[in-house]
């Protein structure tokens, strides 16, 4: 279950970004409830997370070209530093009562604008520290750390919201950020750079017609925006949900964040503890459609319990999804095109969510959260099943 776990530079890089992860959720948590308490808007709350994502859907695609062209511990080295000088100007903008809705966008805009070029080289580097033998296990191992990250930072949020106040939750990310500087400070990794006299946007060129002519990447790909743009979104309105449909407040909140986190941590050691096994695409298409179902019988929920079990179901079939599709990703591409796959990926899973964001949030304005989110679990349920028709080689894989 834990093999990659025993390659020593993977070890403390896997420990830096787990306790970096930790201080990320309790700052989402706490953003979310900050947005939603300085404006009341599910709308803003849509935006906000438009701002978040909308670079790395413009951005990451060069990120990955970067990616492939350049040292990835020391991209990985200047994007955390970013992202914990950001952290500490919310804090400080939040604790001196300045803070105003607009700020928060503009840092969103700017964490966004760094996670365009975090991200590939986040995702790349991993083959770099543990070879592509435990490369599934690394994979899902990272998941282990993202999804425990959101049971523990989310229910330390919710606490911690009304101790010490959000601009105290700010000022922990920051300080987060140091294990994860200081875990690629520690890490060596042999050099593999790609050289060549290339333009930037002749590499991107590559890349995309490696991509395009791949029905494999294509059909994953598709798979990762669907869920994207309409899957995720109800992360992004929890706040909503909590307050107007199951009348909870901050503990609530952090409560139900949490047991997404919770299901999403079952889901990766199940599959970890599985290890590289045979039919991962079988695997794939039917969690994609559970997610659907699953989705649905959320948004029908106004029981709070109900909605706690519904969340952890939804975790649990997540992270099956996303990281069979990160690893087959990796598994069909040559180093030489692993940044720019990646960016593809992250384009897909991070950059279309913005407007997965906008349309949700919109929605639930217009016809409330709960049947939002209803129509967003059926398009995704639809959508899945053109897809596995259009790309059978999916099942295959």
């Amino acid at each position: 279950m834990f093999s990659s776990l025993k390659v020593k530079y993977f070890r403390i890089y896997w420990l830096g970004m787990f306790v970096s992860l930790i201080g990320t959720n309790i700052q989402f948590v706490a953003q979310g409830w900050l947005v939603f308490q300085l404006t009341n808007s599910a709308f803003l709350l849509g935006v906000v997370g438009f701002l978040s994502a909308i670079p790395v859907f413009v951005l990451s695609l060069f990120g990955g070209v970067l990616a492939d062209r350049a040292d990835k511990r020391k991209i990985l080295f200047c994007t955390q530093i970013s992202f914990m000088f950001l952290a500490f100007l919310l804090a400080a903008l939040t604790q001196f009562k300045l803070i105003k809705p607009q700020q928060i966008m503009f840092i969103a805009l700017f964490n966004g604008i760094v996670m365009a070029f975090d991200a590939p080289a986040r995702q790349s580097i991993v083959v770099e520290l543990v070879g592509k033998k435990h490369l599934f296990n690394a994979i899902t191992l990272n998941s282990v750390a993202f999804n425990s990250s959101r049971i523990i930072g989310p229910a330390i949020a919710g606490v911690l919201i009304s101790i010490i106040g959000m601009s105290g939750c700010f000022y922990i990310n920051g300080v987060s950020f140091l294990a994860v500087i200081a875990a690629l400070s520690w890490i060596k990794l042999g050099k593999d750079i790609m050289q060549n006299n290339n333009s930037p946007l002749k590499d991107l060129k590559e890349g995309l017609i490696f991509a395009g002519c791949n029905r494999s990447i294509l059909g994953l790909v598709s798979m990762v925006a669907v869920m994207s743009l309409f899957g995720f979104s109800y992360i992004m309105l929890m706040p909503v949900f909590a307050r107007n449909v199951l009348h909870v407040g901050a503990r609530g909140l952090g409560i139900l964040m949490s047991s997404v986190g919770l299901g999403a941590l079952i889901g990766s050691l199940i599959l970890a503890r599985l290890g590289d096994f045979k039919y991962k695409g079988r695997l794939l298409v039917w969690s994609v459609f559970l997610f659907s179902l699953l989705l649905i019988n959320f948004s029908l929920s106004k029981n709070y319990i109900w909605s706690v079990v519904s969340l952890i179901c939804l975790g649990s079939i997540s992270v099956p999804a996303t990281a069979v599709i990160n690893t087959l990703l990796q598994i069909e591409v040559p180093n030489e095109f692993r940044g720019r796959v990646m960016s593809l990926f992250m384009t897909t899973f991070a950059g279309i969510m913005p407007f997965g964001s906008l349309i949700t949030g919109s929605l639930a304005q217009a016809i409330g959260i709960s049947a939002a989110l209803f129509s967003c679990g059926l398009i995704c349920f639809l959508l899945f099943a053109l897809i596995s028709l259009l790309f059978p080689v999916i099942n295959r894989l």
